[in-house]
């Protein structure tokens, strides 16, 4: 008599597998390529000190296809300005702060709190990438500078991208919209983009396990700040962001 294993224990080893293989690739990739960045980019410019960061997430979204069984698609790629723009995605994984820019056809500018620039090599070279980073003890002096170091990264080409949520939320579940990112849009009167993705499916917030899938990533179409404040803005990006979290549910395919 032979014993029959169900096929969710095969997926589950499998699972856990892809998952040890990646969290290897990390370790032996990412530390060797941030001490690199670390050297090489005070004697580069920073559209070269960006191409090369890049460089990391595409090789990165390059091994979670391979090794995990991660890919992805995009909806409404040609809702995407011509012109500056804020970014506001969904956050539910890790998975879109290294697949945005990867994907996205112009430079992205995060704004992040600034205690991950103390993360050790991931942070060092983010402090050089010329991000904009927020410090909570400052207050409005902080999102002033903010403003400011903002416009001009606009000005030189990059979209800014901020998480409207502020963290990671798990799948289902509805963060607390934050008008930073209006705030700013407004104040640079440029048009923000709202970001849908199920990204939480195949990278489950602060797990360890990665699951094979692909994830759908939706643009919606620019909401113009013009006689807008940013309470409204939000709300709008809100209601279509939520809406359409719902609507590519349907889209799911994972494993």
């Amino acid at each position: 008599m032979t014993l029959e294993l169900p096929k969710d224990f095969y997926k589950t080893i499998m699972c856990v597998i892809r998952s040890m293989l990646f969290f290897i690739y990390l370790i032996l990739y990412t530390i060797p390529y941030a001490c690199v960045c670390c050297i090489v980019f005070p004697l580069l410019n920073i559209h070269w000190r960006y191409q090369i960061a890049t460089g990391w997430c595409h090789s990165t979204l390059w091994v979670l296809r391979h090794f995990v069984g991660i890919s992805w698609r995009i909806k409404g790629l040609d809702n995407l300005p011509e012109g500056p723009a804020v970014l506001l995605p969904k956050h539910q994984s890790a998975w879109e702060t290294l697949a945005f820019p990867a994907i996205m056809p112009r430079p992205l500018c995060y704004v992040f709190k600034r205690e991950l620039l103390y993360l050790p090599f991931f942070g060092w070279a983010l402090w050089m990438l010329n991000m904009l980073h927020i410090d909570r003890n400052k207050g409005n002096s902080s999102f002033r500078s903010i403003i400011r170091r903002g416009k001009e990264r606009i000005a030189g080409g990059s979209w800014v991208i901020i998480f409207p949520e502020g963290t990671r939320m798990p799948v289902g579940k509805r963060g607390q919209y934050k008008t930073g990112g209006t705030r700013f849009a407004v104040a640079a009167g440029v048009p923000v983009v709202p970001i849908a993705h199920n990204a939480g499916y195949v990278w489950p917030r602060n797990s360890f396990l990665k699951y094979s899938g692909i994830v759908t990533v939706s643009i919606g179409k620019p909401v113009d700040t013009f006689n807008l404040n940013a309470n409204e803005v939000m709300a709008r990006v809100e209601e279509w962001i939520e809406t359409e979290m719902c609507r590519i549910d349907v889209y799911k395919n994972f494993t």
